[in-house]
This record gives C-alpha cells, sequence and structure tokens, in this order.
C-alpha cells in the first residue's frame, strides 16, 4: 500500500486534479456499463487501475499490489456473508417457505387486510432471497388474491414491492447494506436496529398509504392459470423463526458489545478501540461471551443456514444429494455480487491509496452539504445511472469513506448514513434496472404503465426514507 514516503518522492498532485480523475473514473465505470456493456466487476477494476494511474500520486508498480490487498480485505467478511446468505435463501426457495409465509401472514390479517400480509411477507423474505426470486416465488399469491377480490394485481403487488426493496436496501444481511456496513467499519447490529426503525414506517408509508392510491389508478387484471405452490410446505411458525433468528442474533451481539465497550474512553482510533473491546469482551462473563460469539453476523448466519439445511432439507425428506444441488446452484448468483462487492472494495482502496478520496472530502469540505443529503445523492445518481441498487450503494460507499473519516461520528449516525445511501439505492427504479422489467413481466403491465407504478412506488421508498432518516439524525447523538 502507499505510504507517506511515496507521496513524498512523487509530485503533489493538484485538488483538482485529483478531483477530476474522479469524476473521469465514476465516467469511466458508466460507459463501460451501460455503452459497451462490460461487466460491472471488470468495469470497476478498470476503473480503479485508472485513478492509479491518473492520479500522479504513486508508482505504476504499486497499482497491482493495491488491488490484490483491497480485493482481499473486502472479501474476507463480505465473501462468507453473502455466500451462506445465498444458501439460507435458497433453501427458504427450495421448501415452499415464501409461499408458507406469506399464506401465513394472510391468515394473521385477513384477506381484507392483504395488502398488509403482502407488505410484511416483502419485507421478511427479502431477508435471505434475492428481490427478483421472491417475486418470481410470490407472484401467484398476488394473482390468486386478485382473483378473488376482483382487484387490480398491482393493489397487492406494490405493498409486496415496496416491502421487498426496503429489505433488499435498507437491512443487512442483504449485501448491500451489510458492505457498506463493513466499509463504514460500523457493528451489522447497529445498522439493523436503525435500517429497521426507519425501514419499517417506511415500507408502510409507500407501500399501504402511497402504493395503494398508486395501484388503483390501474387495473391489472390476474392470469388465467397459477403456478402450483409446494406440497406441504413448512409451517408459518418454523419459517417466521428462522428468518428472525440471524437478525436477533446479530442485534443482541450488538448490544453486548456496546454494554461492553461503555467503559472504553472516547478520543481513541476505530483500530485502538476495536482491539480494547476484544480484549474486554474475553474477560467478561461467560453469558456475555456466549452471545457476541452467536451474535457476530457470519456464526449467526452460518448458524441459521445449517439449522435451515436440516429442518428445511433433511427432516423433509430431502436426501444430501438434493442439498448439495440446491446449495451449489445458491453460490451461481453469489459469486457475481461477491466479485462486484470486491472489486467495489478496490475502488475504494484505490480512491484512498492514491489521495483522490481526501481530495473530495476536502472539497466538499466547506459546502456545508448536510452528509446524509450527499450519501443520498451520490447514491440516487448512481442507480439512475446504471440501475443495480447493490452497484450503486457499492460506488457511493466507496466515495463517502474519505468523507466520513474527518468526522467524528457515532454509530448511530454512521448507521443512518448507510440508510441514506440505501434510500438512494432503493429509489428510481426505471428501464436500465432488471427489476423493472421483472416487476412489468410478473405483474403483467406495459413498460408505461410500470412506470406509472412501481417506478413512482420505488422513488416514494427513497424520499420517504430519506426523510425519516433525517428526522431521527435529529434526535440520536
Amino acid at each position: 500500500m502507499m505510504n507517506a514516503l511515496n507521496y513524498l518522492v512523487l509530485a503533489e498532485a493538484s485538488t483538482g486534479r485529483l478531483i477530476g480523475t474522479l469524476v473521469a473514473a465514476i465516467a469511466l465505470i458508466l460507459l463501460l456499463i451501460l455503452k459497451f456493456r462490460v461487466q460491472a466487476f471488470i468495469s470497476l477494476l478498470l476503473a480503479s487501475i485508472f485513478v492509479g494511474l491518473a492520479s500522479g500520486t504513486m508508482y505504476m508498480t504499486d497499482i497491482g499490489a493495491i488491488v490484490v490487498d483491497s480485493m482481499g480485505s473486502s472479501l474476507g467478511f463480505i465473501a462468507t456473508i453473502i455466500g451462506v446468505g445465498a444458501i439460507f435463501g435458497a433453501m427458504i426457495e427450495h421448501c415452499g417457505g415464501a409461499q408458507s409465509l406469506a399464506n401465513g401472514m394472510l391468515r394473521i390479517t385477513g384477506e381484507k387486510r392483504a395488502t398488509w400480509a403482502m407488505l410484511f411477507s416483502g419485507f421478511l423474505i427479502s431477508i435471505p432471497v434475492f428481490l427478483d426470486v421472491a417475486l418470481v416465488i410470490l407472484a401467484p399469491i398476488i394473482y390468486a388474491l386478485a382473483r378473488r377480490s376482483g382487484k387490480s394485481v398491482t393493489v397487492y403487488g406494490m405493498p409486496l414491492l415496496a416491502g421487498m426493496m426496503v429489505t433488499h436496501s435498507f437491512v443487512p444481511p442483504t449485501p448491500g447494506p451489510t458492505w457498506v456496513a463493513y466499509a463504514f467499519e460500523i457493528p451489522i447490529g447497529t445498522v439493523i436496529i436503525y435500517s429497521l426503525l426507519v425501514g419499517i414506517p417506511t415500507a408502510i408509508l409507500s407501500g399501504i398509504v402511497f402504493g395503494g392510491r398508486i395501484a388503483n389508478t390501474i387495473h391489472i387484471a390476474p392470469p388465467e392459470l397459477v403456478d402450483a405452490e409446494e406440497e406441504n410446505p413448512p409451517s408459518f411458525g418454523m419459517i417466521a423463526t428462522i428468518l428472525l433468528l440471524p437478525i436477533l442474533l446479530i442485534v443482541s451481539g450488538s448490544l453486548v458489545e456496546q454494554a461492553v465497550g461503555a467503559s472504553i474512553p472516547g478520543g481513541l482510533s476505530k483500530a485502538d478501540r476495536s482491539a480494547m473491546l476484544r480484549d474486554l469482551l474475553g474477560q467478561a462473563p461467560y453469558w456475555q461471551q456466549t452471545l457476541s460469539f452467536l451474535g457476530h453476523p457470519v456464526i449467526a448466519l452460518l448458524l441459521t443456514t445449517c439449522l435451515s439445511l436440516w429442518l428445511l432439507g433433511t427432516k423433509r425428506g430431502a436426501s444430501r444429494d438434493v442439498l448439495m444441488d440446491v446449495s451449489t446452484r445458491a453460490l451461481g448468483p453469489a459469486g457475481i455480487i461477491i466479485l462486484i462487492t470486491g472489486a467495489g472494495g478496490v475502488f475504494k482502496g484505490m480512491l484512498g491509496a492514491s489521495g483522490v478520496g481526501d481530495a473530495l472530502a476536502n472539497a466538499l469540505d466547506g459546502l456545508g452539504i448536510s452528509v446524509l443529503l450527499l450519501a443520498f445523492l451520490f447514491s440516487s445518481i448512481s442507480r439512475i445511472a446504471q440501475g443495480s441498487a447493490t452497484m450503486a450503494m457499492v460506488m457511493s460507499a466507496s466515495l463517502m469513506v474519505p468523507i466520513l473519516d474527518k468526522l467524528d461520528l457515532s454509530d448511530a449516525r454512521l448507521s443512518l448514513v448507510v440508510v441514506a445511501i440505501a434510500c438512494g439505492a432503493a429509489g428510481f427504479s426505471h428501464v436500465n434496472d432488471s427489476g423493472f422489467w421483472m416487476v412489468s413481466r410478473y405483474l403483467r403491465m406495459t413498460e408505461k404503465e410500470t412506470l406509472k407504478t412501481w417506478s413512482v412506488v420505488s422513488t416514494a421508498v427513497a424520499f420517504i426514507g430519506i426523510a425519516l432518516a433525517s428526522i431521527v439524525w435529529f434526535v440520536v447523538s
């Protein structure tokens, strides 16, 4: 990695040159993805190398080492989380757990309040299952509700999608917010608490209140035939417990760490504070050590995944070969996300090593722009330009890290910055978003109808979410 000596022996680059390098790098990423259809993983790596070459603050021979080091440091945590989480989600999908969850919610709420059932079904199922997969699984339930009630499929589809999108973008251990929390070096459990605090009312307001009005402006009839549901799916209680278990474990672990770390004096660096916290946890009572161990995101997800393989697989008669096949197939899509987030780590590392990130922080320092607003704008621009919510979160987090390093923000406020990034990434779905086309297909809408419904609801998620996050920002310290 670059060190102070490197900067002394190289000609000092101007702030203008470094900012220009950053602008050109972002333009290069968008050009490669949108114009030349280069995969985001390759695009991020090429842009990172460009930053190293164009910044003028490092030796060319250092660039390869920075790429490797940054990729390795990023993937040590996030690859495990995404890989294990993918298998967890695949088991929920394979056993019919999504349908069981939705049907259980319907029994609780009744069909008169089926929109609430769809909202919370989407909110929960998107914890382990990717949004597009969850939509495919739950679409038959939307059709059945629309057929029985005579209402438009959008009446049930918009709340479902709002719940899914909020969880997909806001709540760890889904990949996007998990990577941002890791990049900001804040406890996942703290992020979960604040993402739920903002995310649940955001989903209700955008999916039920706002989405309900939008859905009634257009009538989409359900298809004649509905795919058959999984025979003998697991119980609602079992699926709900398995879905909530990792979140409860992670939050419990974070609360223990906060209690143990309350005695650590302020003013320490993150590295020193982390080292002191580890020592204090090692000397804490056994029950606190146990909760901290079980609450580590990797342990919590691995434990829950093993439990799901047994309860939803082996105990229900699935053979070892079937479980192996389900797990292996789940890692295919996960591998793409792992590589993209790893390349995002390379981009973040190169911005730091080259001094481009510091130049951005210095340039914005005197403008008086709210940190939340800046994070929201970075994420929104990326989302609008290239479509992927996860990619938008990776890019905006990379830009925010050097800015946040200059501020002394609490974990609570850093968690709200994660939420602000999630808001921008959740909104503004349009024709360059693969999810836009999934919604159009499964809710049987034209492009114009999808723009008038789903695009508007996703944008409502963005603005309602950032408004609520701003309110919470002024409450917490």
